[in-house]
């Protein structure tokens, strides 16, 4: 394992482009509007035996009244300060520009090493074209293409030389996805809990467009949290930019182990919000419901209690589900939030033992006997946990074709009633012995 590698340069110069090239994946959203990356992206190469972080940044624009121009600027200095080497990135067919010089300028006094790469040199027509680069005073340049890869292979081989030695530090942490429709206050829980700002926040919808990975070691919690675009409905989905955001949220959920569903108290739950619990619960991932801007609300009008409750009619039958009220602005419950979540990840993790769960659930099955289906009794004779990745239960029985749903909630709900099991699914299973 090495060190960490950052990608800067202005907008629209093919940074997504050649990050998405380095890790072998589109994790980073391209297109060619200009300013689409806003947050820091990271995301791991692998370059003959050594592996190492990539940082895809925001184009740097240094003078700007934008209020996102000024929050990307604010995320490339932390992406640069966490570096130990920058690739500068200009683009070959424009030259330089006033925006390279500035970025330049930013970068000549860093102590670190930097190196000039001139993409979108797609053909050796254009290949002598990248010699006018040295004039911005930088040793190493390498003209690439990105897109097609021509010469990131040389580009690479310089980069793993000058990478410090560093020990492995491959993590395997529980990875917690923060979710829910945007502008509610997803990437300020981040930002709090991280003490920095990791994530972009402004009062605009749609702000956080990439999904953001972070290491949280803190409090004796170990996760990886995972901040993503707000997802919304279909039909206000209105450019490509977002319908890529929002699909990589969705992937983020089916890659998490736990689901921080994020709700705006002064909103309460609407159709959106059960839309993403509904792919959390296909999913089969875990899930803790965080009532955000609980700090907004008139507490002489309505109660914890009350606002719970309310909550638990628009959930059934989910009444599993945890429920923190919290202000990320505030600081109010995020600590505990985290709590609540390690104990749904451990009882995701947890296993009943087979003696254990036939005791129980036979007895139970004797006190409550299947119905009768056109006169025949289904007789359930032995019962195990599968290894899986979330809690699901496989029952022996002589005819699995005559259970019906009820009987299925009535199974799941003596299974949490014994076992516990908040927060997460518990999938049920009837085959023929």
């Amino acid at each position: 394992m090495r060190g960490i590698v950052a990608i800067v340069g202005r907008p629209n110069v093919g940074k997504s482009t050649l990050f998405n090239r380095l890790i072998g994946s589109r994790l980073a959203i391209e297109d060619p509007t200009s300013g689409v990356t806003r947050d820091r992206i990271y995301g791991k190469c692998y370059w003959n035996g050594v592996e190492f972080t990539v940082i895809d940044t925001g184009g740097v624009v240094i003078k700007s009244d934008d209020i996102f121009q000024q929050e990307i600027k604010k995320q490339v200095d932390l992406a640069i300060d966490e570096a130990d080497l920058i690739l500068f990135v200009v683009d070959t067919h424009d030259g330089i520009t006033p925006l390279d010089i500035d970025i330049a300028n930013l970068l000549r006094p860093q102590r670190k090493p930097v190196l000039l790469i001139a993409n979108k040199t797609d053909s050796s027509s254009i290949y002598h074209y990248h010699t006018e680069f040295y004039q911005l005073g930088f040793d190493k340049i390498f003209p690439i293409s990105a897109k097609n890869g021509l010469g990131t292979g040389e580009m690479l081989d310089v980069v793993v030389e000058l990478l410090p030695e560093m020990k492995d530090d491959e993590l395997d942490y529980p990875r917690i996805a923060i979710v829910g429709k945007p502008n509610v206050g997803k990437s300020t829980i981040l930002n709090t809990l991280l003490g920095s700002e990791r994530s972009i926040v402004t009062p605009i919808a749609g702000t956080t467009r990439d999904t953001i990975y972070e290491v949280y070691n803190k409090f004796d919690h170990k996760f990886y949290l995972v901040d993503t675009a707000g997802i919304r409905k279909k039909s206000k989905i209105n450019d490509n930019i977002e319908f890529y955001s929002i699909t990589r949220s969705i992937r983020a959920i089916e890659s998490a182990d736990v689901c921080i569903l994020v709700l705006d108290a002064t909103e309460g739950i609407g159709a959106q919000d059960l839309n993403i619990l509904s792919i959390i619960n296909d999913n089969k991932k875990s899930v803790v419901l965080a009532v955000n801007k609980w700090d907004l609300i008139d507490k002489d009008t309505k109660t914890a209690n009350e606002y719970r409750k309310m909550l638990m009619e628009k959930l059934a039958p989910q009444d599993h589900i945890p429920i923190i009220f919290t202000s990320a602005i505030k600081r109010q419950r995020l600590l505990q939030v985290l709590e609540v979540v390690k104990k749904v990840y451990d009882e995701r993790k947890k296993r009943i033992p087979t003696s254990t769960l036939n005791k129980i659930m036979l007895n139970e099955f004797e006190k409550n006997p299947t119905p009768l289906y056109k006169g025949k009794k289904v007789k359930i004779k032995y019962c195990t946990q599968l290894p899986t990745p979330y809690p699901s239960f496989v029952f022996f029985c002589n005819s699995p074709r005559y259970i019906k749903e009820p009987y299925k909630r009535f199974t799941e709900n003596k299974i949490r009633q014994h076992f516990g099991f908040d927060g997460n699914p518990v999938i049920i299973y009837f085959r023929e012995k």
